[in-house]
């Protein structure tokens, strides 16, 4: 008889890298860094000595107290030559 499969684990991560943080935010490097200096989004965590890194939830919660936005995506965000995706 054959074992079920064990089930996956996965860990979120507790910090993310600057690079790391405006990924998981959809925004650039330059554009998180300045949102962050200018006090908009969130400021990084000392991890330890010469490291910093910002907590995932406070990137989460910030992300979601985003406005809303009335514009569409621009037409060259992704669609490539096949067009729209099919909903």
């Amino acid at each position: 008889m054959k074992k079920p499969p064990l089930p996956v684990v996965q860990i979120r991560p507790l910090y993310l890298a600057r690079a790391d943080a405006a990924a998981f935010l959809a925004i650039g490097e330059s554009t998180f860094e300045d949102l962050v200096a200018r006090g908009e989004a969130p400021k990084p965590r000392k991890v330890s000595k010469g490291r910093t890194a910002w907590l995932v939830e406070e990137l989460e919660a910030w992300g979601r107290e985003r406005p809303e936005s009335d514009h569409l995506p621009p037409k060259n965000c992704g669609y490539g030559r096949a067009g729209a995706p099919i909903s």
